[in-house]
């Protein structure tokens, strides 16, 4: 009677943790994206960092020093968890450009330049609001998908989990 009593909690405890795995996966997940921003890499079967960003000549040294894929930190604050279900989690970002860089994106884009004014060696210039059309050349900075580390961890993660509801 005591046995079945044991294993009855047993199997209730794996129940819980097993139900509390999706999300830990997801957190897990999100937690290796925000990473790959402090590493600037992306690690699958082997590591594969990013390409360094363009030195641009007029770039303040504010500017000049920040990571690659950071200005404002708007996409790396973005990635998190999108739906978490009994059975599986989905992670994922909002932001309308991740796309191109985690992928990387070539072809012609239309820009819109706001009114400014510029300063020539002829005195200050006003620019109008207007628009053109660029080529534009980002290269593939992988932060979000499929890893085989990423799988490797959740898959230690979970085996920890239910190995201490089962010697709990």
């Amino acid at each position: 009677m005591q046995e079945t009593r044991s294993y009855i909690l047993t199997l209730d405890r794996v129940s819980k943790a097993v139900n509390k795995l999706p999300a830990r996966a997801a957190t897990e997940a999100v937690n290796f994206s925000k990473e790959r921003f402090r590493a600037q890499n992306w690690i699958d079967n082997s590591t594969q960092p990013w390409k360094k960003r363009k030195v641009v000549k007029n770039e303040s040294n504010r500017k000049s020093g920040r990571a690659t894929l950071v200005d404002t930190g708007r996409l790396r604050r973005s990635i998190r968890k999108v739906r978490v279900s009994k059975t599986s989690a989905i992670i994922g970002t909002d932001v309308p450009y991740a796309e191109a860089h985690n992928d990387g994106y070539r072809g012609r884009v239309k820009q819109r330049v706001r009114a400014h004014t510029r300063t020539t060696i002829h005195g200050k210039v006003n620019v109008k609001t207007h628009s053109r059309v660029i080529n534009l050349n980002l290269p593939r900075r992988r932060f979000i998908g499929n890893s085989a580390q990423l799988e490797k961890q959740i898959t230690r993660m979970m085996t920890l989990e239910i190995r201490r509801a089962i010697n709990v």
